[in-house]
């Protein structure tokens, strides 16, 4: 049995890309009373929050939310939209792009997984594993489909497991350029809120997205953010649906309210979480993000290690993914640094598994969290006997010291 009483003294660190560490504002309004689902309190409370988060999203149209994990969302999008024997194209990008195409499978469309092929020559990864999606190959194959075949085109946008992001008004772009009327359809679950998004702007159909990333939320809340394009395709899709159905949602959303019983204290969560990324400004929390990264990404190169995502254009501002030495357990690796420092780092998933961790730097952080969390990583580097170029720490410090966050310079004027 969990014994709370034997945790070590201090917070934990949590540094994996997701789930993120929650604000103390966003888990004070998680605890406050249940109400009514059915009252005219709550009403209020639905209204603006998927008024919130049509601005988070980039969209003036409907946002459908979902009790569960952005899984569930996965399906509601896939579910919504096609029929048995659909064909789809998806792009292999990393972990995340697999088991979305995976779940097509099982649902019964025909996915066609799009892949760069080839090894990394200098770490021997999978190239499609260490790159963003490459809308030109997207383009080529939309064109061949001549009698337009594919129903819809599904990438990730912020790839968790790699720490690339790709460039998605690209992809919109190939797929008006092959005059395909495919529909465009983007997980963007760890990407909403921590990295650029554009949903209406960047011509998406159908965006996936979840609490538990930039949001700063526990897990168990998702999202699809609807087009006009997938609301209609919804009317003729044959995948059976019944709780994932955005017909009831949309319609019962208009006067705030859920077709089903909603997770009422996570929206209050939800609500707080909108209220502070519209608060402080999208464009300056992405900033903040981008410094962040850049800070850490510092820390690698000084290190003398790989950065997974081997594209500096399309480098995430989310996670960074660092890539062990040859003959280096990347597990082994997060283990002693977990077990020594109470500090918790991503693994790697799939075909890169035990050679490269993720260190998040989302939610609930600062420039002080993450040089805490460089100086375990680098602490478990001297324990682990690997050798290191030079100081992450030390670049990560000068990075941050040489750039400051904009609010600091604001309170120093």
């Amino acid at each position: 049995m969990l014994n709370l009483d034997q945790h070590p003294s201090g917070r934990h660190f949590l540094q994996i890309p997701g789930p993120s560490p929650v604000p103390d504002r966003i888990l004070r309004a998680i605890s406050l009373p249940t109400i009514d689902h059915r009252g005219p309190e709550f009403a209020r409370l639905g209204l603006e929050v998927i008024d919130g988060l049509k601005q988070v999203f980039g969209t003036r149209h409907p946002v459908a939310i979902y009790p569960a994990s952005g899984t569930g969302a996965w399906e509601a999008a896939l579910v919504n939209v096609l029929s048995p024997g659909d064909a789809v194209l998806m792009v292999e990008t990393g972990h995340f792009a697999t088991l979305w195409q995976k779940m097509a499978q099982r649902l019964g469309a025909k996915p066609e997984f799009l892949s760069l092929p080839g090894t990394c020559a200098e770490t021997g990864l999978p190239l499609a594993w260490r790159h963003g999606v490459r809308a030109d190959l997207v383009a080529e194959r939309l064109r061949a489909d001549a009698g337009h075949q594919i129903r819809a085109v599904c990438v990730v946008h912020n790839e968790t497991s790699t720490g690339a992001t790709s460039d998605i008004a690209a992809v919109r772009r190939a797929i008006d350029d092959a005059r395909h009327p495919a529909l465009l359809m983007v997980d963007s679950i760890s990407g909403l809120a921590s990295a650029d998004y554009r949903h209406d702007e960047w011509g998406v159909d159908v965006t996936v997205g979840g609490s538990q990333k930039g949001l700063m939320m526990p897990p168990g809340i998702s999202f699809n953010a609807l087009s006009p394009k997938a609301l209609a395709a919804s009317k003729t899709a044959q995948l059976p649906r019944s709780f994932w159905g955005w017909d009831e949602i949309v319609e019962m959303n208009k006067t705030g309210y859920w077709p089903y019983t909603p997770s009422t204290n996570l929206l209050y969560g939800l609500h707080e979480s909108i209220d502070m990324l519209l608060g402080q400004g999208l464009p300056s929390v992405l900033a903040r993000h981008q410094r962040w990264a850049e800070g850490v990404r510092g820390a690698v190169r000084a290190w003398g290690l790989p950065i997974q995502c081997a594209d500096p254009a399309v480098y995430s501002p989310v996670l960074t993914g660092v890539v062990t030495p040859a003959g280096v357990d990347a597990d082994a690796l997060r283990r002693v640094i977990h077990e020594r420092f109470d500090l918790s780092l991503g693994t790697g998933l799939g075909k890169i598994r035990g050679r490269m961790f993720r260190i998040g730097h989302l939610g609930d952080c600062n420039d002080l969290t993450l040089m805490a969390t460089l100086a375990g990583v680098e602490m478990g580097f001297k324990l682990a006997g690997v050798k290191t170029a030079g100081s992450g720490v030390a670049a990560a410090m000068e990075y941050f010291a040489s750039h400051p966050a904009p609010q600091v310079l604001a309170s120093a004027a």
